[in-house]
């Protein structure tokens, strides 16, 4: 029978040692007192690594949170920080009860109490960082309660499930099918069903134009600033959890999550370094660069989705590459989306262009006379003319886009887009204008913005001819492009903007 129990008693504590990696191991025997000692070392450094990484996992997911008005990421982080806040309240007191008194706000120990018998001076300084981080990022309870209110005027806020696993009525249709809510899925937003329009329609300046939806108004997106409150308390949270990772063996390593995020972004958008050493001879030359050319739903907005008006879009966090020298607010670019499987100039406010693909010529071998292309399309890319009045000029970025009506007399027609040929090169011919605000809006001119009139004359413009060559093609459907300017043609001008204004 003393044996049975004796079995029955030496596998109840191996289970309960391993089944728990927050349990303390206390010794069986005195002869394996020095044994376990190191173990128990071993546990506390292994635990409280994994406690300092899931909260820097916290405080990346809150600032993430803190932008996105959809409230469901706002109500993740609200009861991951309880749960991290009782695991790391947990870890605490089985070492020692009372971190208050050991140690100060700032995650160090107070140097006035001794330390307690099992905590040496690195152990110590774990200890009180992870009190410190704790009790720091509980002040954010009361902000996220805030904020998740101010989320719930955009969208719809499901109620979670209890243990049970209850399922849910829609509240409003009670005949709709049940629907469990899911954190993971972003929530419904007030804002009503808004239309798919994949493709945007030709902006006209001057005169009222079509739209897609006679009277349609696409819904303001919201602006979200993270509060002053929360973006301190997340500072020093985070400087507590740097300071810390000293305290660990060299051997653990930490993720920095923002620093993650950061690069899997630039993984998504930008160009990686294996590209820019493949083509570094060729970017040595003068006027040449590599560029990531997207689809062009990466800089759309998904529809029926919130999204914060103020933070920075794909096009600003990678913007098109610049080909020629910035005047005032003008900065001639190469901008250049895929659309399906054509490549295609993008248009805004009055700019326009046109491409042909001239086959596999190295970009290397052109140069400013263009030797190497066809006599047909080396006339038309210099002989061109834009017109100088703006209605004209905007008839003919028409022709361009669509193809229509171009009485060019060439023999074939020249578009703003061109089917993808990797290995091909391409010839762009781009103009861009900045017009004032005044005609972009159709402002009235006051005797206190007279000043405007005096800058209907001086329009920044550029007319740049670029080639470019796809040599990679991404599994996203995107490209890595080369480009070069290969002529900076005289800016063109606009001499009837006066009669747009009011």
């Amino acid at each position: 029978m003393k044996r049975v129990f004796l079995g029955f008693l030496a596998s109840l504590t191996f289970t309960s040692i391993t089944d728990s990696s927050l349990a303390e191991e206390y010794p069986l025997f005195p002869r394996q007192s020095l044994k376990l000692a190191v173990d128990r070392d071993e546990l506390f450094y292994t635990i409280a690594s994994q406690l300092v990484q899931q909260q820097i996992n916290l405080v990346a997911r809150f600032e993430q949170a803190l932008n996105d008005p959809n409230p469901n990421p706002m109500r993740i982080v609200r009861g991951q920080l309880t749960n991290q806040a009782i695991a790391v309240d947990n870890f605490l007191m089985r070492r020692y009860s009372s971190p208050k008194t050991l140690c100060t706000n700032d995650g160090n120990f107070s140097q006035q109490s001794p330390l307690p018998v099992q905590l040496d001076e690195s152990k110590a300084k774990i200890y009180c960082s992870l009190h410190a981080a704790n009790q720091n990022l509980l002040k954010l309870r009361p902000v996220i309660d805030r904020l998740l209110s101010r989320r719930g005027e955009l969208a719809l806020v499901r109620e979670l499930p209890l243990v049970s696993g209850e399922r849910q009525l829609d509240p409003v249709l009670t005949i709709a099918p049940v629907q469990r809510p899911d954190l993971g899925q972003p929530s419904t937003p007030f804002l009503g069903r808004e239309p798919n329009l994949t493709t945007s329609s030709f902006p006209v300046v001057g005169r009222t134009a079509k739209t897609a939806i006679a009277n349609y108004v696409p819904p303001l997106q919201p602006a979200i600033t993270p509060p002053e409150d929360a973006l301190t308390i997340l500072k020093t949270a985070n400087q507590i959890l740097t300071t810390v990772q000293a305290a660990f063996a060299s051997e653990t390593r930490f993720i920095n999550t923002q620093e993650t995020n950061t690069t899997l972004d630039q993984f998504a958008y930008d160009i990686d370094s294996h590209d820019r050493q493949v083509h570094a001879q060729f970017l040595e030359l003068p006027h040449t660069g590599i560029f990531r050319v997207l689809p062009d739903s990466a800089y759309r907005r998904q529809p029926n989705n919130l999204e914060n008006r103020l933070k920075a879009s794909v096009g600003v966090r990678y913007p098109f590459p610049s080909v020629g020298k910035s005047e005032g607010e003008l900065n001639p670019s190469l901008a250049l989306v895929i659309v399906g499987d054509r490549f295609q100039l993008v248009n805004s406010g009055v700019n326009y262009g046109f491409l042909t693909n001239v086959g596999d010529v190295p970009l290397e071998k052109l140069d400013q006379q263009l030797v190497g292309v066809s006599p047909q399309i080396r006339e038309f890319f210099f002989n061109y003319q834009p017109p100088q009045q703006l209605e004209a000029l905007q008839v003919d970025r028409r022709r361009f886009i669509t193809g229509k009506n171009q009485n060019w007399n060439q023999g074939q027609i020249l578009l703003a887009s061109a089917p993808v040929a990797l290995n091909h090169t391409y010839l762009v011919r781009s103009l861009q204008f900045q017009l004032p605000e005044i005609i972009l809006h159709r402002q009235p001119v006051y005797r206190q913005n007279s000043r405007a009139r005096q800058q209907l004359g001086l329009v920044p413009s550029s007319d740049t001819i670029i080639a470019f060559r796809p040599v990679r093609r991404r599994l996203d459907g995107s490209y890595t492009i080369l480009w070069r300017v290969i002529h900076n043609l005289p800016a063109p001008q606009i001499e009837d903007l006066e009669k747009y204004v009011q």
